[in-house]
């Protein structure tokens, strides 16, 4: 799997330096000059599952604020760092805020600035795994019959076997072998690992 980071930075020197600083990690490089571009690339074609944006502040056509909003209309998944010679508190702030994982100043330590951009790129790739799977379980849950889903619920509730049977009225032994056919359905070997999963669903 390619590992991408975006790079958004109308000054083509500090484009460059990123290039070659980053690509000697492993990772891909994208290089755009403005926001807008990006953007424009994001609808058209999306962007890889697993990176990052390093994104400027103050470029033409579109600044580096006005597109971290339109990539939040648009639930845009990737972690944002801003790098910039022109912040200030307040707009890191609000960077934070609305969603940026980090926001760094020009000049910056090249060491720093990778040990951001892994982090990122781990941060990154856990929600891709996370995401996995909880498609997974939530296919798996959809193949299970009502009478299942009540009592995998019950069970995420923290109700025992005998006390499921008495609100539902049914027998023990009927919840008993509903719980195996769960466990067995979900691919799963305990109590705690299906309400996990469950709870991550809901």
């Amino acid at each position: 799997m390619t590992y991408v980071v975006y790079v958004v930075d109308d000054d083509e020197s500090v484009a460059n330096s990123l290039k070659w600083l980053i690509e000697p990690l492993g990772y891909e490089v994208s290089v755009y000059r403005n926001g807008q571009d990006f953007l424009d690339d994001f609808r058209a074609n999306g962007v890889s599952s697993v990176g990052c944006v390093i994104l400027d502040i103050r470029m033409p056509v579109m600044g580096g604020f006005e597109l971290q909003k339109e990539l939040k209309a648009l639930n845009f998944n990737l972690p944002i760092i801003f790098l910039s010679g022109h912040g200030d508190i307040p707009q890191a702030v609000s960077a934070i805020k609305d969603g940026a994982d980090d926001f760094l100043q020009k000049p910056i330590n090249d060491q720093v600035l990778v040990d951001k951009i892994n982090q990122a790129i781990r941060k990154s790739l856990a929600k891709r795994e996370l995401s996995e799977t909880t498609l997974e379980a939530t296919e798996k849950i959809s193949k299970l019959s009502d009478r299942e889903r009540e009592i995998l619920r019950r069970v995420t509730d923290g109700l025992s076997s005998k006390e499921i049977a008495r609100k539902l009225s049914i027998s023990y032994k009927t919840v008993e072998v509903h719980r195996a056919n769960i466990r067995k359905k979900l691919g799963l070997r305990s109590i705690a690992e299906l309400t996990k999963v469950y709870c991550e669903l809901i």
